[in-house]
């Protein structure tokens, strides 16, 4: 693992915000030399102005635990404030600023101004190093701080207090060097995974102890990982290790899972067993991203140390006695470090996270195999019995609420309601409860008109009227502004016109092409799409029942198959 600084920067949110252009040119966060490390530790000057300037407008959440340096620097840009007249103007203005767009949640609130650090050019300039429509979601929301920031930068000689202080900065990033990257190879170890230099893919952490050491930004840029977090000042680990190391493991899990994206259709299934565990509808509505996670928890969960320290082995001259007693302590020690696991298994199978323990069991094979995760994860897929898991699944007794996952905005998944809820619907087959819902929420100017248009059209399909279903998606594009939304018509209109009585393929392909230029950045959505550029889309073979239209796989969008599939009273598969 290389460590170094940069000016440019890259980093995450308390969430994995993920940004894909599928097969068309796609920006880069945090510029990275060829043939360099593709796991790196740095800090970024424009993450630092960002965060300086939050903290100088009232952003003091722990403040006690963060490293000294972060007091020091606020009291660089106070003393600079109070000398300086245009220097408390300028600060008032981008105060102003901030707190016009201030967020509910306070980890969403500082992840909009951390997804902008990721795409600026160093000081002074501080500016996008993509066109602005390029720029993520969260990053475009907030992209008009950057004249009054430039401004408060230039008054208060932001840069001076940069460099004043950076020997401090890069005293924290060699205090976290040595432990991340023994973690990374204990991990690497574990899986059997190669550590090879940059091709490509690029796991970044990025340091700013401006920040709260209790809050993690994670996100994924197509095939960059990136992840920003503050060293807290105890004497103990220096970041929230463990959080970055199940990032880690998305880094390295997700794209052999996400290459299995054949198998995914068998797999839906499993997605009935979670619809009332306390998981973000992401992992309701993914096979991909809950089997993902599921995988993740169970090596976590197989890797997990007891706190109680391992015994030593005693040298070979010791006596039988002694050598005994060890023996029995290891035997302790590992039967303690089993329940320990066994536990976490449980706990998490509770939380909704229902396949660790299948995970579990068979990297306990992997293990005894003596082969790596990339040799054992199409047998651990493709093996799976699909329907003893969603039994399985339905027998959990879940939490009402879940830890607070690092790669998602919230902390506790929220109560399904209007359009969500008409999603959840589909999922279920219930079509007619998921018209009304949209129907209703037509009649609401404050929600997402082009959602609901969407579900419509999907109603459509199930119902089998493929041609109301293609006036409705089309509609749908000119009301909604959410890139999934809007993704999902592209496909969907692609495929209609694939299998219609004459196909269009030239018009399918560019609705598809229009799918990827959307960016919404989730693998099921650019696999869909890229695989309608492919080839053109044909029906299924059989009907079956659907358990995700958006899956990509086994949809029908002639509306025949989910017709048969949902029927009111038909039996689970």
């Amino acid at each position: 693992m290389s460590t170094s600084s940069q000016s440019s920067s890259s980093s995450p949110g308390s969430q994995v915000q993920q940004e894909d252009t599928g097969s068309v040119p796609r920006p880069r966060a945090a510029q990275i030399e060829k043939g360099g490390s593709a796991v790196t530790l740095e800090i970024s000057e424009p993450l630092f102005d960002l965060a300086a300037a939050l903290n100088a407008c009232g952003y003091d959440a722990d403040l006690d635990k963060s490293p000294p340096v972060r007091a020091e620097v606020r009291a660089d840009m106070n003393a600079a404030l109070a000398g300086s007249e245009p220097a408390r103007v300028s600060r008032d203005k981008l105060c102003d600023y901030i707190a016009r767009h201030s967020l509910n949640d306070l980890g969403l609130q500082v992840a909009q101004y951390v997804s902008l650090a990721l795409y600026l050019s160093p000081p002074p300039e501080l500016t996008p190093n993509v066109d602005e429509t390029q720029l993520p979601p969260q990053a475009a929301a907030v992209v008009n701080i950057l004249p009054l920031l430039r401004d408060f930068a230039e008054q208060i000689d932001l840069h001076y207090i940069w460099l004043k202080r950076r020997s401090e900065y890069e005293a924290l990033t060699a205090r976290v060097h040595d432990p991340m990257t023994q973690m990374i190879l204990n991990t690497n170890i574990y899986l059997h995974q190669p550590v090879s230099s940059y091709d490509g893919r690029r796991f970044l952490v990025l340091l700013e102890p401006m920040f709260s050491p209790n809050l993690t930004n994670a996100r994924v840029y197509g095939s960059d990982y990136i992840i920003v977090t503050s060293p807290d000042n105890s004497a103990g680990d220096p970041v929230r290790m463990a959080e970055i190391r199940h990032i880690y493991l998305h880094y390295v899990v997700e794209p052999m899972v996400y290459s299995r994206g054949s198998a995914m259709e068998r797999i839906q299934p499993v997605l009935r067993g979670v619809q009332d565990a306390p998981l973000e509808f992401t992992y309701k509505s993914d096979a991909v991203a809950l089997i993902t996670e599921c995988l993740i928890k169970a090596v976590e969960a197989r890797t997990y140390e007891i706190p109680e320290p391992k015994p030593k082995k005693p040298s070979a001259a010791k006596s039988r006695e002694v050598l005994d007693q060890y023996q029995a302590l290891i035997t302790i020690y590992d039967r303690e470090t089993t329940l320990a696991r066994q536990k976490l298994v449980t706990s998490d199978e509770q939380q909704g996270w229902t396949m660790t323990g299948y995970f579990y069991q068979t990297l306990g094979v992997m293990e005894h195999n003596g082969d790596g995760l990339r040799d054992e994860i199409a047998p651990m897929i493709y093996g799976m019995d699909v329907d003893r898991e969603r039994k399985h699944a339905e027998e959990i007794i879940f939490v009402k609420n879940a830890p607070e996952d690092p790669l998602r905005p919230v902390a506790a998944p929220r109560k399904l309601e209007g359009i969500d809820l008409a999603e959840a619907d589909l999922l279920k087959g219930d079509a007619n409860d998921a018209a009304d819902l949209a129907e209703k929420a037509l009649t609401d100017p404050k929600t997402d008109h082009g959602r609901a248009t969407y579900v419509l059209a999907r109603v459509d399909l199930m119902q089998g009227d493929p041609e109301k279903a293609q006036q409705e998606f089309a509609k749908a594009l000119t009301l909604s502004r959410d890139p999934r939304t809007m993704a999902w018509c592209h496909i969907y209109l692609g495929r209609l016109y694939d299998i219609e009585s004459t196909p269009e393929r030239d018009k399918a392909v560019a609705e598809y092409k229009a799918a990827l230029e959307v960016r919404d950045g989730r693998p099921d959505t650019r696999m869909a799409a890229e695989s309608g550029v492919a080839k053109p889309y044909t029906l299924p073979q059989r009907a079956k029942r659907q358990t995700d239209p958006d899956d990509g796989k086994d949809f029908d969008p002639t509306g025949k198959a989910e017709k048969q599939a949902y029927k009111p009273n038909a039996p689970n598969e």
